[in-house]
């Protein structure tokens, strides 16, 4: 697990390219609320906007999720606690003013870019 990448992915950096094209400006891995350890991967502060590019694996995806078959109920505690912190994060955040934005990592960045764009153009 040390050995993945905590920011900087190929799906990450395709929709960075994509919103930067589109001249949207952000900072990259940084904790949207003060004191709070859990950082997102695009965060556009003064629209109090948090994006995180989440993967298949690590996240749970509905459509992508595959459950390992060695050590398989450590596994599914740790997965399982990933969503729960996930969904943590999100009710922090909403409480906080925050605009969550969530992104698959198989999601096309264009795709992606336009859901970042229309919940900034909303708020």
């Amino acid at each position: 697990m040390a050995k993945q990448r905590r920011s900087g992915t190929e799906p990450e950096l395709a929709l960075r390219r994509e919103l930067h094209r589109r001249g949207l400006r952000y900072f990259v891995d940084r904790a949207p609320l003060p004191g709070q350890r859990r950082r997102a991967d695009l965060v556009f502060p003064r629209r109090r906007v948090a994006v995180y590019v989440d993967g298949c694996f690590w996240h749970r995806c509905p459509q992508h999720a595959t459950d390992p078959k060695n050590n398989a109920r450590w596994w599914a505690d740790k997965l399982q606690g990933n969503v729960a912190r996930d969904r943590a994060t999100d009710a922090a955040l909403a409480d906080a003013g925050w605009v969550v934005v969530r992104v698959w990592e198989h999601e096309d960045a264009v795709a992606a870019a336009d859901r970042v764009q229309a919940s900034l153009d909303a708020g």
